[in-house]
């Protein structure tokens, strides 16, 4: 991936645009990663910022590429001068704006003294995007994480409750307004998992979407999409409707006829006689986190209510193409 370069556009907590700042480098290629751009702030201006929202990506040059990120500070400082302009969105998160990471900080902290504990350290923002705001919490020798998601992904902090006890997160708590803060789990990202980790994996899935079948309506009562045949196959139909100007003749000609054929797909996937359960959503080996074969499932908010096989595909995609079979068999045989 291209080298980043950072450019702040700056923002006092009143909603003031106060100028900008030349771009710097920053260590880490990843827009929606930000915690290396505050470090960069800070090493080059002195100066903390909380990064809110990216505005502009510039086309590459050579093996850079310049990033305008708008960030907030506290109060005033000198800058370039800055022509842009910052619109607003009835649809934007109250974490992309002035204000709204300190007041999930204040909720986060408040979690954090119902069990007992209070920050040690500066909170550390982690990633903001348009799918979620993520700061770490020092507490002690730990962390917590809490975790701000849109409304579409609101339904993450009850199923990771309900889910309580098995290979999920520990949860400090949760609101209505997205926010989720956790316990830290220990270990590291699996996305190099060895094939005995990606067999636990596949285990501890199915263990779960097990411990769901027969209780639809409950996961209805928490929120979650329902991608049984119906539901499904009228959201498809939407999105090659709404996305067919964007397609050439013969891509919408063959998605005409995929979605012509959902419902006789689905019947055959009826008839396989899987019940209807929880799905992940985006299940691969990078969403688990542990050491060794203690692993923890983590990022329900793409979880849904279906048949329990279209968690196959992403998983598959995400392993080496050694142990596809070895997967698969250990997959049918749960």
């Amino acid at each position: 991936m291209p080298k980043r370069l950072a450019r702040l556009v700056l923002m006092t907590p009143d909603g003031a645009v106060v100028g900008c700042w030349p771009p710097v480098p920053v260590d880490v290629p990843w827009r929606q990663e930000v915690e290396s751009v505050v470090r960069a702030a800070r090493e080059h201006h002195g100066i903390d910022v909380i990064i809110l929202r990216l505005l502009e990506v510039s086309p590459e040059r050579g093996d850079s590429v310049e990033v305008t990120y708008l960030a907030e500070i506290a109060e005033p400082v000198p800058t370039e001068i800055w022509t842009g302009k910052i619109d607003s969105h009835p649809l934007r998160q109250a974490y992309a704006q002035p204000g709204g990471s300190a007041a999930d900080l204040a909720w986060a902290v408040r979690v954090l003294a119902g069990h007992g504990l209070e920050p040690t350290a500066k909170p550390v923002q982690v990633r903001t995007w348009n799918l979620s705001s993520v700061w770490r919490i020092p507490i002690g020798d730990q962390s917590a994480w809490l975790k701000v998601v849109p409304p579409f992904f609101g339904h993450e902090g009850r199923v990771i409750a309900a889910l309580a006890g098995q290979h999920v997160p520990t949860l400090f708590g949760h609101d209505e307004d997205g926010r989720i803060l956790l316990a830290e789990i220990p270990g590291e990202d699996m996305f190099e998992a060895d094939l005995p980790q990606l067999l636990g994996m596949v285990t501890v899935l199915v263990d779960i979407q097990a411990s769901w079948i027969g209780r639809v309506e409950e996961l209805r009562g928490m929120g979650l999409p329902d991608w049984r045949g119906p539901g499904l196959s009228m959201a498809i139909a939407d999105v090659v409707q709404r996305t067919s100007e964007e397609l050439s003749a013969d891509e919408r000609a063959a998605l005409s006829r995929f979605v012509e054929g959902l419902a006789a797909r689905f019947a055959e996937v009826d008839a396989c006689g899987l019940p209807d359960t929880l799905v992940h959503g985006d299940c691969h080996p990078g969403n688990f986190r542990g050491s060794e074969l203690e692993l923890t499932l983590l990022d329900w908010g793409d979880s849904g209510i279906g048949y329990p096989l279209l968690d196959q595909p992403a998983f598959l995609d995400a392993v080496p193409p050694e142990h596809l079979e070895t997967i698969k068999d250990h997959w049918n045989q749960q």
